[in-house]
């Protein structure tokens, strides 16, 4: 089963314009450099064995499996809020494989950040435990209709990461090996990044509500992955291999963020 399969993101995949990157995120509203932070696994997780888990990082929806070789998603950026801040504050909305029992992730997605009261908004991709990579030549801002993904090339066992912001039509792509990558889960986050200072998870921007999926993007074939045993949507994906996750309070990030259940198509959700 080709990436072609998969419409829009499947047509990315194929695009030979490559976007400009940087390690130096800048914004319209700030030429300072923002605190550095990265995206990535899961952080104290804990499964409570019924479709649902809680983390001091993440909220979303993971699907459990063996070899995956796909996974797209497609969400609204939602607005910063940051009225009265006065701590940098971060929020990455992504889709991408590994990490909920993995100590890779292949990911790519964008961030709705406070930098203090300065709301500050980019595309990006990450490779964990690499650093994460800053998209400039895909401009983001709120309300853009986005969709990424994630696709595993058995060929040359490289991942390719694409992004697409529907809104003005830029796009990105790029591929790269990850060792050690065991292709044994799928996901669509809202997260909370890391670290502070002693290795804490970084506060979250208030982003009010993310939705994500078909039903509110309009980008068919998203919030699907592809393993071995199951392709489609993440309803498609047994009850079992599931799981809802809610990001719980911690003592640096003390925000928290819970998401809907799933729509009835098994396509859609929504965060808040």
């Amino acid at each position: 089963m080709g990436w072609v399969r998969w419409g829009m993101l499947g047509a990315l995949a194929c695009l030979a314009a490559f976007a400009q990157v940087s390690s130096i995120p800048f914004s319209e509203n700030t030429t300072e450099e923002m605190v550095p932070h990265q995206v990535g696994m899961i952080q104290d997780k804990i499964d409570h064995g019924n479709g649902t888990a809680d983390t001091s990082n993440w909220s979303g929806y993971a699907v459990l499996g063996s070899s995956f070789d796909w996974v797209g998603g497609s969400w609204t950026v939602p607005k910063a809020n940051c009225t009265g801040v006065t701590e940098n504050q971060f929020a990455a909305f992504w889709a991408g494989m590994d990490g909920y029992n993995s100590a890779t992730v292949e990911q790519i997605g964008t961030d709705s950040d406070c930098f203090g009261k300065n709301p500050f908004y980019y595309a990006w991709y990450e490779f964990y435990p690499q650093g994460q990579v800053i998209i400039t030549g895909v401009p983001i801002k709120p309300g853009d209709k986005i969709s990424a993904g994630v696709h595993y090339h058995i060929g040359d066992g490289k991942f390719e990461v694409a992004i697409m912001d529907h809104t003005t039509g830029k796009s990105f792509s790029t591929r790269v090996a990850v060792p050690g990558a065991l292709r044994s889960s799928a996901e669509w986050i809202a997260e909370a990044p890391c670290c502070t200072s002693t290795g804490g998870i970084l506060p979250m921007t208030n982003f009010g509500t993310v939705t994500f999926g078909l039903d509110h993007t309009g980008v068919k074939d998203t919030n699907a992955a592809l393993d071995t045993s199951t392709i489609g949507a993440i309803g498609a994906f047994p009850a079992v291999n599931t799981i809802r996750i809610t990001k719980t309070s911690s003592p640096s990030s003390p925000q928290t963020s819970s998401c809907s259940k799933l729509s009835t198509d098994g396509t859609s959700f929504s965060c808040k």
